[in-house]
């Protein structure tokens, strides 16, 4: 079933990205997403500083098929808090924080190799 946020209920490749907004699948979605096995989904956080564990529940629920999750922090670098990452270790996700633009190419790459990837994509300005 369907949640409310769901933009698409499969996963899918980025296919572009800027002023605010992700394309993927033919459809164009206004702000950050997370990209999960469950789909495509909006994410509130709009900052570095709004991810915390629970912005990131979602993911840590889908643990069991994520073996990567990839944080696009904007258009700057940012370093992952070690409590949030211990986190996500100890559910089994490593995890990786990079610039938007770097983190949707590599989690194209990664899903188009079947990998378990997963990503939380802050939307640029």
């Amino acid at each position: 079933m369907a949640t409310p946020d769901a933009h698409l209920p499969t996963q899918v490749p980025i296919d572009g990205y800027a002023r605010g907004a992700f394309h993927f699948a033919g459809m164009a979605s206004a702000g950050s997403i997370l990209a999960l096995p469950s789909g495509i989904h909006a994410w509130p956080p709009r900052v570095p500083g709004e991810i915390d564990a629970g912005a990131l529940a979602r993911v840590l629920a889908e643990a069991a098929g994520i073996e990567l999750l990839l944080i696009g922090t904007g258009p700057d670098p940012w370093p992952l808090p070690d409590a949030l990452r211990w986190q996500l270790r100890d559910a089994g996700i490593a995890v990786d924080t990079l610039p938007t633009r770097s983190a949707a190419s590599t989690y194209n790459v990664l899903l188009a190799e079947g990998r378990a990837v997963a990503a939380a994509l802050l939307a640029l300005p």
